[in-house]
């Protein structure tokens, strides 16, 4: 028999076993037993979030992106939350929607952080699933439609759902600051990101000003994946000590955050801010879309051609990369040391 005519064979002999195992598969209907809301799409759907993916690229982390926009799987038992019981809500990494509350979290013994139930079923959207040769149910976040892991029928009594997430796929937020970061998505709130040196001093003072819902300070700008504090410090990764504000745009205009901000520090100082020196202090702004980017120059225009400046602005706009939280002891740190540099 000819060479041709076996890979041909092999080929059809191929397509036939996936047709056969697609069709027993939906015979069999394996995989979870939806809730009766999500089986019948009678649910409030929230308004999706559109993006491209460079812009996921730039925003989300390597891992985050090839989980949540690539649909990978992070290996078992490796993940953040696999062995995390504090009380929360484990939002989505991609958009900050609320996925699943700590209530619902329990010990499935796979590798993976398990939910037997979500916070609402109109944050999770279910997709059939047919890798691997069966049929699985993928859950999706129902906002900005990132890949979370998948649902099966074999978690505990009485509703048998288990969720198998993977952990870079969320961010937890414990307690009350849940229910802020809830709140500020149900709203419609944006993302603005700033650095202007000592990133406990700048955290503290934009989260003062009214209508900022939420700061987080992180590191951003740089090469290296996952830096730490010591390794920013270093000045070698390219990272600014920066902060990530979550604000209602209802409230405070990102201008006059963008206005404040160059209030808040010394915008003519190249890499230092006071006596804090290294690239890791410069001032910067890492913008979230053009528009963001365009008042970001038009402010900066006004400011040089006002005169209120002796020397020129040192401050660079950029388009925002990957942004990496800070250890947990930096976050919130004139509230828990009563003490900012700057």
């Amino acid at each position: 028999m000819r060479a041709s005519t076996k890979m041909a064979i092999l080929a059809l002999a191929t397509l036939l076993s996936l047709a056969w195992w697609k069709g027993l598969n939906a015979l069999l209907d394996r995989g979870a037993i939806l809730p009766a809301q999500a089986a019948t799409g009678e649910r409030n759907m929230p308004q999706k979030i559109k993006k491209t993916d460079k812009q996921w690229k730039a925003e989300l982390t390597p891992e985050q992106y090839r989980i949540l926009r690539k649909s990978d799987t992070e290996r078992p038992f490796t993940g953040a939350y696999n062995d995390f019981w504090e009380t929360g809500v484990y939002l989505c990494a991609g958009c900050g929607t609320p996925l699943f509350p700590s209530e619902t979290k329990y010990e499935h013994g796979t590798g993976w952080p398990s939910f037997t139930a979500p916070v609402d079923e109109a944050h999770i959207e279910y997709k059939d699933d047919y890798s691997l040769l069966m049929k699985r149910v993928e859950v999706r976040c129902a906002v900005c439609g990132g890949h979370l892991g998948h649902v099966f029928d074999d978690g505990p009594a009485p509703t048998f759902i288990h969720f198998c997430i993977n952990s870079a796929a969320m961010r937890f937020v414990p307690g009350e600051a849940a229910k802020k970061e809830a709140a500020a998505t149900d709203a419609g709130a944006e993302t603005a990101t700033f650095a202007a040196g000592c990133f406990w001093g700048v955290e503290h003072k934009l989260g003062l000003i009214p209508g900022v819902l939420s700061t987080v300070v992180g590191y951003t700008g740089g090469a290296t994946v996952k830096p730490t504090y010591e390794e920013v410090c270093t000045g070698r990764t390219g990272h600014a000590e920066a902060v990530r504000v979550t604000f209602d745009p209802s409230r405070v205009s990102y201008e006059e955050l963008v206005r404040r901000f160059f209030e808040l520090h010394d915008p003519t100082q190249l890499n230092r801010q006071g006596p804090d020196r290294g690239t890791q202090y410069r001032s910067a702004i890492f913008t979230h879309s053009e528009e963001q980017a365009e008042t970001a120059r038009r402010v900066m225009r006004e400011l040089e051609t006002s005169g209120k400046y002796k020397k020129p602005l040192a401050t660079e706009v950029t388009e925002v990369s990957a942004f990496y939280e800070a250890e947990e002891y930096h976050q919130k740190y004139f509230r828990k040391k009563g003490f900012v540099c700057g």
